[in-house]
């Protein structure tokens, strides 16, 4: 059994005069990061692999949710669902739990590809800084496929408003 953990990076400013890959963290985007990283803390979330974009954002994301040793992954920045897939299935199986952290409109497409989503939650798309937690019932990522996964959790920080 794998568990996949992808998080959309939080708030950022519209622009940047460094430009798209540049964009940094809003107030309101740090402080969503840094509710985030509390609760999957206290709900004793642990990865055994975590695989990011190298963007700013998502560096200055990772950063505020606390104690996370990223490996900055080029492939995730822009990519489609299916590239996306692709740096799932290339992971190195000695992980059981991998967080993925990145972009929409990837990332929520990714969730949606992967899971059944019986609570409809995920056609809500995944705002900034929302985490969707799926169980995959498979002995190595290369297995991951569309709708295999169980939709575990789903958490936004408005949910913990």
């Amino acid at each position: 059994m794998k568990t996949l953990t992808l998080l959309r990076h939080a708030k950022t400013e519209r622009d940047s005069p460094d430009g798209d890959f540049g964009r940094s963290l809003t107030e309101r985007g740090r402080a969503d990061a840094e509710r985030m990283g509390q609760e999957i803390r206290e709900l004793g979330i642990e990865f055994g692999l975590v695989l990011a974009s190298p963007a700013r954002r998502v560096v200055e994301t990772l950063s505020q949710l606390g104690k996370f040793a990223p490996q900055y992954d080029p492939r995730i920045y822009n990519a489609s669902s299916g590239q996306l897939l692709d740096v799932v299935r290339s992971a190195d199986d000695g992980a059981n739990s991998l967080l993925l952290v990145g972009h929409n409109p990837a990332m929520e497409r990714l969730a949606a590809q992967l899971t059944v989503d019986e609570s409809g939650r995920l056609a809500e798309g995944m705002p900034t800084a929302a985490l969707v937690e799926i169980e995959l019932p498979i002995e190595h990522w290369r297995d991951a496929s569309d709708r295999s996964g169980r939709l575990v959790r789903f958490i936004t920080p408005k949910d913990l408003a």
